[in-house]
């Protein structure tokens, strides 16, 4: 093929929006991360950068962290500034679908492009290392005598921990629209707020908590898992300690809203190459995480799923 023919044959597949995926390696990608730094969707996020760059899938990925409302005001802002933008991508998750349940904002999940989901995990309850506290059972005895008296520290309201909380609430026959219940815009100031003493208990991801509990400086009382966890088996599990409790946590990734099928196609395809890379597995590793990797058709579905699995917990629950 003479060159200016293949040239131009290039540019009428970019504006088609088919483009290959090695040419879409020199594609700048824009990552919004709809939370404040240090926590479980800044680590997913800046991981998957890294993983995408390493792995040749993207020349250069930017951040924008924007946290509040579970999500809500990060997905406001990626659906209003990247539509039809075929280099934006968003991390959202399990937090995101639980705070739009209960916060209904203005802007849903379905404006925006599902592409893959990615992880999962279990959330940990923690103590500060001086707490009282020696199990999830003093955590109850301690609520069933004053509700207000154990300030729960977590995500944004809607979050997994958050809704783990109001099922342990429930389970012990106290109301659950009493808890306590402190949100956070991200993990460093979740984990600030414990390690401070500002909040009795607190919630997230083990590897969010790790290197605290490592070091003595928060105390595990509890796994919302069914079985212990291969990386941390010494954290007793809620059901093993006599509370129904059990709910995972998962995370993926969405394009914006208005891209064209092979766009998105495109988008999955690096997204893919990217979490076979060295750069994702060791990430994986070093943070404790579950490959719970879903695309296409498959993970529509399932975001459908969660949405009605999600709201009949916290109807049960209490919270909505």
């Amino acid at each position: 093929m003479r060159r200016d023919t293949f040239l131009k044959s290039l540019a009428a597949m970019a504006a088609a929006g088919a483009l290959p995926l090695p040419a879409l390696a020199n594609a700048n990608l824009k990552m919004m991360i709809p939370a404040n730094p240090g926590g479980g969707w800044d680590t997913t996020g800046r991981a998957l950068g890294k993983a995408l760059q390493d792995a040749g899938a993207a020349a250069s990925v930017q951040f924008d962290n924007k946290g509040g409302a579970a999500g809500a005001i990060g997905l406001a802002q990626f659906v209003n500034a990247s539509k039809g933008d075929p280099n934006a991508l968003m991390v959202m998750g399990a937090v995101m679908i639980g705070g739009i349940i209960t916060g209904k904002p203005p802007v849903s999940l379905t404006a925006a492009t599902p592409v893959a989901r990615l992880t999962s995990e279990y959330n940990v309850f923690v103590v500060p290392a001086d707490s009282p506290f020696k199990s999830m059972k003093d955590v109850v005895e301690a609520m069933k005598k004053d509700m207000g008296s154990v300030k729960w520290g977590g995500g944004s309201r809607g979050s997994t921990e958050h809704i783990a909380a109001a099922m342990l609430a429930r389970a012990t026959g106290l109301d659950a629209a009493k808890i306590n219940y402190v949100p956070f815009r991200g993990g460093g100031e979740a984990t600030a707020a414990i390690l401070g003493g500002n909040v009795s208990v607190g919630g997230s991801g083990y590897s969010e908590f790790q290197q605290y509990i490592e070091s003595g400086k928060m105390r595990p009382i509890g796994v919302t898992s069914a079985t212990r966890l291969k990386n941390a088996p010494n954290i007793p599990t809620m059901k093993e300690q006599g509370f129904d409790v059990e709910i995972g946590n998962w995370r993926g990734v969405y394009a914006a809203p208005g891209i064209t099928p092979d766009q998105r196609k495109a988008l999955t395809a690096m997204v893919q190459k990217a979490v076979k890379s060295k750069a994702w597995a060791e990430a994986m590793e070093r943070n404790g995480w579950t490959d719970a990797w879903l695309a296409g058709p498959a993970f529509d579905e399932f975001v459908e799923r969660e949405f009605a699995s999600l709201r009949a917990t916290m109807v049960k629950a209490g919270m909505v």
